[in-house]
C-alpha cells in the first residue's frame, strides 16, 4: 500500500488509503425511522447559490436550509453524466460495475437497489420526475419490473421541454402532460405524496427535475425577468471572449435555479405544516455541474470543479440539531444511499461500493473517503472531448488522459483553476503522490482505463450515428447531450 510522506500528507489536506464500506449504523430498537426527501436537479453546479458565494443569483430557500443542515462543500459527481450518476444513485456502485458510464443504457442492477432495499424495510418509496436509466427511448413508457422498488411512479425517461413536459403515471401507459413549467407541477405532486402519507409508515420520496439543464431560456418569465445579462459578473476562469455568450447563458441559467429555489421552499413548507421536519431527511443536489463557459467549455463530463462539484445539503433535524454547518469531506455519487441507508439505520446491501458517511455526519466518525475520490469520463461516442481520470482531495484536482498527466491544480491557491502545474518542478513530489493514490484506487476498482470504444464493445453497445447515444439490441431515437 502507497505510503505518503508527512510533508506531502500535509499538503494534501487528509489524502489517505482507506477505502471500503464503513460498517452499518444501526438504529435503537424500537427508534422511529426517519423519512427520506431526496431532490436532484440536473447540471446544477456547486457554485451556482447564495449560500456557496455566487454574487448572482437568488435562492433564498436553499440558503437558509444551509444554515439548517449540513453542507457537504467537495461533494463530486464521480462521472459527471445523467445516467451514469443515476445508475451510481440507484446501486451504491460505479458506472463500470452498473455498465452505465454513458447515457441512454439499461440499468440491470447487480444486487438490491436503494428503492427495494427502503422498500423491503417496511417504506413507502415514489419517484417523481426525470428517470434515464431505462435504455428503452427517452419517451417510452417504463413497465412496473424497470421500476427498482418505487411504488408510486409519476415519470418520464428523460425530456427537457420544460413547458410541455409528459409522464407516465404508474401503471397506465397514457402519456399525461405536467401543468405549466414541470417542476412545479412535479414539486405539487411530491407534495401530495407527502400529506397523503400514511402516518404510521416512514417514506422515501425521490423528486428529479429537469432544469436547469439546457435549453437555459425556457424557465417562467417572471423568473427570467429577475435577470439581466449585462449584470451577471462572471467567474475569473471565463475567458474575455466568451463573456457575452456566458452572460446570456447564466441569466437564463439562475432564471432556471430560482424557479427550483421556490419548488423547494414549497416543499420545506409542506414538511413543516405536517410537521413532519424534524424526523424526515431532507437532501438537495444534483448529478452533475455545468461549465457555462469557465475555461470556455460548456455542459459537463469535464474534470473542473463547475462540472464535478455539485450542491449537497443534507437536514435531519432529530440527529444533526439546528445549526447550519459545513463539512469538507470528499463525498462522491456512491456513497449517498449507503450513507441515507446509514442514518436510517438500515443494513447496507454487499453489492454496495460507496462509503457509508453517516457516522461523519453525525460526529462520530472521521471523512471515510480517506479524503480522495475518483471523477472520470469514458467517452466512448463523441469527438469533442476525451477520456480522463482525476482525483479530487481537498485541495487538489488531477487529471490523466490515455497518454498521460494532463491537468494539476491547487484549489486552495487557485480556486478557479488558473494555473495547471503538471509538469511543474516545485509541485513534482505532489503530482507523484496523486498519480500513486489515482492509480491505486483505480485498480482497486478494476477499472484498466481503456479507450472508450473498449467499453462499448464489453458491454454490447453501438454507437447511434445520429446521435451522442449508444444503442443496445433496438434502434433509439436520437438524444441530445
Amino acid at each position: 500500500m502507497m505510503q505518503i510522506n508527512h510533508i506531502v500528507l500535509g499538503l494534501l489536506l487528509g489524502l489517505g488509503t482507506s477505502l471500503g464500506v464503513a460498517a452499518e449504523t444501526k438504529a435503537p430498537q424500537g427508534a422511529q425511522r426517519p423519512n427520506i426527501v431526496y431532490v436532484m436537479a440536473d447540471q446544477w453546479r456547486a457554485q451556482a447559490t447564495g449560500y456557496a458565494g455566487d454574487p448572482n443569483v437568488k435562492t433564498p430557500n436553499l440558503d437558509r436550509l444551509a444554515t439548517q443542515g449540513i453542507n457537504l462543500v467537495n461533494a463530486v459527481s464521480g462521472c459527471p453524466l445523467c445516467t451514469p450518476y443515476r445508475g451510481t444513485l440507484f446501486t451504491g456502485q460505479h458506472p463500470l460495475t452498473t455498465g452505465l458510464f454513458i447515457n441512454d443504457v439499461p440499468l440491470n442492477p447487480k444486487g438490491a437497489t436503494i428503492g427495494e432495499t427502503f422498500r423491503s424495510a417496511g417504506y413507502a418509496t415514489a419517484y417523481i420526475g426525470k428517470w434515464h436509466v431505462n435504455g428503452g427511448g427517452r419517451g417510452a413508457y417504463i413497465p412496473p419490473e424497470r421500476r427498482f422498488g418505487f411504488e408510486t411512479f409519476k415519470v418520464l425517461e428523460c425530456t427537457h421541454q420544460y413547458n410541455n413536459s409528459h409522464y407516465y403515471d404508474g401503471n397506465d401507459p397514457t402519456l399525461r402532460t405536467w401543468k405549466g413549467y414541470d417542476a412545479i407541477a412535479q414539486t405539487h405532486a411530491a407534495i401530495d405524496c407527502i400529506k397523503n402519507r400514511k402516518p404510521d409508515q416512514p417514506f422515501l420520496l425521490m423528486l428529479s427535475w429537469g432544469a436547469p439543464h439546457e435549453p437555459y431560456d425556457t424557465a417562467p418569465q417572471k423568473y427570467r425577468d429577475l435577470y439581466c445579462p449585462e449584470k451577471i459578473k462572471l467567474r475569473p476562469n471565463v475567458p474575455e471572449n466568451a463573456s457575452r455568450v456566458a452572460q446570456g447563458y447564466l441569466a437564463n441559467y439562475y432564471a432556471h435555479c430560482t424557479a427550483l429555489d421556490d419548488c423547494m421552499g414549497e416543499l420545506l413548507k409542506a414538511l413543516d405544516q405536517e410537521g413532519l421536519a424534524e424526523n424526515t431527511i431532507v437532501v438537495f443536489t444534483a448529478d452533475h455541474g455545468d461549465m457555462l463557459k469557465s475555461q470556455n467549455q460548456i455542459h459537463k463530463q469535464r474534470p473542473w470543479e463547475e462540472s464535478i462539484r455539485v450542491p449537497f445539503l443534507i437536514r435531519y433535524p432529530a440527529k444533526f440539531g439546528h445549526a447550519g454547518k459545513n463539512l469538507n469531506g470528499i463525498f462522491e455519487s456512491a456513497d449517498i444511499m449507503p450513507t441515507l441507508l446509514g442514518l436510517s439505520g438500515l443494513a447496507i446491501p454487499g453489492s454496495v461500493e460507496g462509503k457509508d458517511f453517516s457516522k461523519y455526519l453525525l460526529g462520530e466518525g472521521s471523512d471515510p473517503s480517506g479524503g480522495a475520490a475518483v471523477v472520470a469520463s469514458y467517452q466512448p461516442i463523441a469527438d469533442w472531448f476525451t477520456e480522463y481520470r482525476g482525483l479530487r482531495t481537498a485541495r487538489y484536482t488531477y487529471a490523466k488522459k490515455l497518454d498521460g498527466p494532463w491537468l494539476l491544480y491547487d484549489n486552495e491557491k487557485d480556486p478557479y483553476q488558473l494555473t495547471n502545474l503538471i509538469g511543474k518542478p516545485e509541485v513534482a513530489e505532489v503530482q507523484k503522490q496523486l498519480d500513486a493514490e489515482l492509480t491505486r484506487q483505480l485498480k482497486e476498482r478494476g477499472d484498466q482505463f481503456l479507450p472508450g470504444a473498449e467499453y462499448l464493445k464489453q458491454w454490447g453497445y453501438r454507437p447511434n450515428p445520429r446521435s451522442r447515444t449508444v444503442q443496445k439490441n433496438k434502434t433509439q431515437e436520437p438524444a441530445p447531450e
